[in-house]
Parts: structure tokens; C-alpha cells; sequence
């Protein structure tokens, strides 16, 4: 009766310890409490448009609402939804306060990048901001990318968990490409700075981008092979955009169009947008303090520390 009872109670432990290991794994990293670093808001410094003067519907017209300077993107299972902005830039500062879907979002992926897919569909650049919904046991997470002349084999991820709720209210995602470096901010914080020299040169978007937010079924690609699809129970899943700033070169076909002043002389184009002086050359000290802070408690892969992944490291990781 007694080895009965030790075995119960043997039991009982076990299966605490197993609980509060899986309530942890279940506790959110915005849950926890962090102090930000104080940066410069560079938000404020840039115009912000309506989304009908800035943006025309790429796909699920029908999921798409807009009013004024907000928009709301709505994945269901008829369709995703997304917008792409009228003009092509070379170079300039990109930015919008998102809102993703509350509740159960798994596998539904909302995106904010720059690309030019559609004009050099074997050769393409792009720079990405792809917000990643969650299983019962993530978080929605950050995914930045960089692919530069259709180097879509080498991936470029780094990936970091929020320090807030990004379901509960509007938050700041912005990219800064210039002919210094790309950087990646969240609430005007840098997470991650892709420069343009050494051996990141050659992995350098270098052709003009148009600016996408897109919300889709990333079911197969952003849940380990669809272990976690989307879950159409739970929709519709609906996120919004305000606050878009687009302000840069704006080009076709390699001439200048509307008022983002930009020439093209000698094979490359020239570009007087606002983050091609010097203040946005590099970071400053505040800036490099805040993405060093990002990156050691935030960040949680970088494709630079795939070994698996890569037999031999793409050349900027060396």
C-alpha cells in the first residue's frame, strides 16, 4: 500500500513539473515586462499619405476596406488581401502602424516589404517585414529577410519575438534603404542593419522597389511545412494599416515622377531623398545601443548561426 501511495504521488509530481513546463512554454514574450531604449522617432519626421494616393489593390479586392488613411486587409477563405504602392522607388523611407489579427492566427502572415518581382521576375530584390501569426504555443514573431539578384537560395532570416502585444493596438514598422545600408525598426527601434559594403555588396537590393502590405495563408512556408495551418474557425483574420509615410525617389523606367527628385546620369541614379544624407548614413549611438538591445533579448535565429543550414556560410557571414 505504501509503494502505491509513492507511486501516486511519484505520479502527481511528474505531471506538475510537466504543466509548468508547458505553461511556460505558453507564457508570451510580451508578457514579460521590458524597458525600451529611448530613440530618436523618426516617424515623425516623414509626411503621412492617404492610403488611395499612395497604394492601388494588388489582390482580394473584396477583403479590402479604406477610409482615409486607414486600411483594413482581410484573409478569409475566399482570399487574402493586399495593397501595392502607385510609384517605384530607388531608395527612401517606408513605413506604416500595423494592427495584426487577435486570437488564434496560425499560419497567417502579414507582410510589409519592398519588391520588384513583377519586373524582374529571374532576378528580383526584395527587403522584408513579414509578421508571422501564432500556434497555441507562439507568439506572432518578426521575420526580416534581404534577397538581392533572385538570390532567393541563400535566405537571409533573422527572426525576433515582440516586446508587446502586437493585436492590441498600432505599432510603427519601418524600412530605411539607401545606397549606406537597409535597416529594419520596430517603433522606431532598429532591429537589424543590412549594410552595403564588403561582401554584403554583391546581396545589395539595388533596382527600384514598389512597397506591398499583404495579409495571406503562409500555411506551408511560415508553420514547419503546414504543421500549424491557418484554421479558417477563426476567421476572418483582419489587419490594419495607418499612417503610411512613403517618402523617396520615386522612378519609371529610370526617370524621376512626382516630387521625390532623383536623376539618373552615367548608369546609376542619383538620388536626393530624404535618407540619402548623411544623418541617415549611419546609426547613431542611441540607435546602435537600441538594436544591440533588440538583438541579444529579442532575437531568436539569424541565419548567420545556420549551420545546419549552410555546409558554407554565405560570404557576409564570415
Amino acid at each position: 500500500m505504501a509503494s502505491l501511495k509513492k507511486y501516486k504521488m511519484k505520479i502527481m509530481w511528474e505531471t506538475a513539473v510537466v504543466f509548468c513546463l508547458c505553461s511556460l512554454s505558453l507564457v508570451s514574450s510580451h508578457s514579460r515586462k521590458f524597458t525600451t531604449p529611448n530613440v530618436t522617432r523618426l516617424t515623425d519626421q516623414f509626411t503621412k499619405i492617404t492610403i488611395e494616393n499612395g497604394f492601388v489593390r494588388r489582390f482580394g479586392a473584396h477583403n479590402i476596406q479604406v477610409n482615409g488613411s486607414l486600411a483594413k486587409l482581410t484573409l478569409d477563405k475566399s482570399s487574402g488581401a493586399g495593397l501595392v504602392s502607385k510609384n517605384k522607388y530607388h531608395y527612401g523611407f517606408f513605413s506604416a502602424r500595423l494592427k495584426l489579427p487577435a486570437g488564434f492566427a496560425s499560419g497567417v502572415v502579414v507582410a510589409f516589404y519592398l519588391s520588384n518581382a513583377e519586373s524582374y521576375p529571374k532576378n528580383h530584390d526584395e527587403i522584408d517585414i513579414e509578421l508571422l501569426g501564432r500556434s497555441r504555443r507562439d507568439d506572432w514573431t518578426i521575420q526580416t529577410n534581404v534577397y538581392a539578384n533572385g538570390s532567393t537560395r541563400t535566405g537571409r532570416e533573422e527572426k525576433f519575438y515582440f516586446w508587446f502585444d502586437p493585436t492590441q493596438a498600432f505599432h510603427d514598422y519601418t524600412l530605411i534603404w539607401n545606397s549606406h545600408h537597409t535597416v529594419f525598426l520596430v517603433d522606431n527601434i532598429p532591429v537589424r542593419q543590412f549594410p552595403n559594403r564588403g561582401a554584403f555588396t554583391s546581396a545589395y537590393p539595388s533596382k527600384p522597389m514598389s512597397l506591398y502590405v499583404t495579409v495571406w495563408d503562409g500555411s506551408e512556408w511560415a508553420t514547419k511545412g503546414g504543421k500549424y495551418p491557418v484554421n479558417y474557425k477563426y476567421a476572418p483574420f483582419v489587419a490594419s494599416v495607418a499612417d503610411v509615410e512613403l517618402s523617396g525617389c520615386s522612378v519609371y523606367n529610370g526617370s524621376s515622377i512626382g516630387s521625390g527628385p532623383c536623376t539618373k546620369s552615367g548608369g546609376s541614379i542619383s538620388s536626393l531623398d530624404p535618407v540619402d544624407g548623411q544623418d541617415f548614413a549611419t546609426l547613431s549611438k542611441n540607435q546602435i545601443n537600441a538594436m544591440d538591445w533588440a538583438r541579444r533579448k529579442l532575437m531568436f535565429y539569424s541565419y548567420c548561426s545556420d549551420k545546419s543550414r549552410y555546409k558554407v556560410m554565405p560570404a557576409e557571414c564570415n
